[in-house]
């Protein structure tokens, strides 16, 4: 039996990632991904394959990508396909689920309120089975199995972290390639900077660590990382005193990971930073469980409201709870 995991890089991968390991174990896997510093990182040592990036809602993408599912089947003889999507998901399911393969959409955990696109096509694709990860939806097409968040809590500290020197910053924006989020970066460069109110009201320097993805920085005094590998990533975080972020999952998600509460700060269609505002809901559902703090304008962000992160930690279970796809009994074998 051969379970294939499909997934558009970013937060779709990561929460792939995390829920494989909650899902129980197939003899063999194979990964379907598009090649970037997060995903050749994050999937070292297990068999992928790297296929040209499918973008938002392009049909083309989705229709070239078709012929490469038909191969994996006659090649590897896939028995159970699984996706957090997006676009990616579509090219592999309804035709693997069309030739018998056992196949699952997990919606993406960014979807508190409702389906993505994606998920509203897969709904009604006959053999698709869709899976959300919260239980107040109410249509009964979708299954709960479980959240990508519920691997964390928040630890509440009795006296704030004590800052480094300097001061340790990580500003990170994801990885989406069609959207900026410059109404982050550029207010963030002038707290952030030499002479900004972090530093001046600390009497430190602010080293920062500027994930800024697609956005065009090149005006602005800082130094820009596009992009990082999954481990380099980590490793800054969890040095990290401070950190921002969008309401990304994989980077909420990466975030968590290295054990530090952010500040959110959601995209906004209205901007052309997102395809829609399902950022505000995942920004609410994180604070909701204590896991972060929502900026609500980036322009208003305070040294204040950075500081007021140091008094939270956040720690990651080593036994969370399986994944329950359909028919699958809650004590079934996960991956480890």
């Amino acid at each position: 039996m051969t379970t294939l995991f499909v997934a558009t890089t970013g937060g779709h991968l990561a929460q792939l990632d995390g829920l494989s390991r909650r899902i129980p174990v197939d003899p063999d896997s194979l990964w379907v991904t598009h090649a970037n510093q997060q995903s050749i990182s994050l999937l070292a040592g297990r068999d992928v394959i790297y296929v040209p990036y499918i973008g938002f809602h392009s049909v083309t993408g989705v229709l070239k990508a078709v012929p490469h599912a038909r191969s994996l089947l006659k090649e590897r003889k896939i028995t159970r396909a699984i996706s957090t999507g997006s676009a990616i998901a579509l090219a592999y399911l309804p035709y693997l689920a069309a030739y018998g393969v056992e196949c699952h959409y997990i919606e993406s955990a960014a979807r508190v309120s409702a389906a993505s696109t994606t998920g509203k096509l897969l709904r009604h694709v006959p053999g698709v089975r869709t899976h959300t990860q919260y239980p107040h939806w109410d249509d009964p097409g979708w299954h709960y199995g479980g959240s990508s968040f519920d691997v964390y809590r928040p630890r509440r500290l009795e006296r704030r972290r004590e800052l480094g020197d300097p001061v340790r910053v990580v500003v990170m924006v994801g990885t989406a390639a069609e959207y900026p989020f410059r109404r982050l970066i550029k207010p963030l460069a002038s707290l952030l900077g030499p002479s900004g109110t972090l530093s001046t009201s600390l009497g430190r320097k602010v080293d920062v660590l500027w994930q800024t993805g697609c956005t065009p920085v090149g005006d602005l005094p800082i130094k820009a990382t596009p992009f990082l590998p999954a481990a380099e990533l980590n490793a800054a975080l969890q040095a990290a005193d401070l950190v921002i972020a969008h309401a990304g999952t994989g980077s909420a998600m990466a975030v968590l990971d290295g054990g530090r509460f952010p500040l959110i700060a959601t995209r906004s269609a209205r901007f052309g930073e997102a395809g829609d505002d399902h950022q505000r809901d995942l920004a609410n559902e994180l604070q909701r469980r204590g896991l972060a703090r929502t900026i609500i304008d980036p322009a208003l962000v305070t040294a204040d409201d950075l500081l007021g992160t140091l008094d939270t930690d956040i720690v990651k279970t080593d036994n969370p709870p399986p994944f329950r796809l359909n028919d699958e009994p809650t004590g079934a074998r996960a991956l480890s």
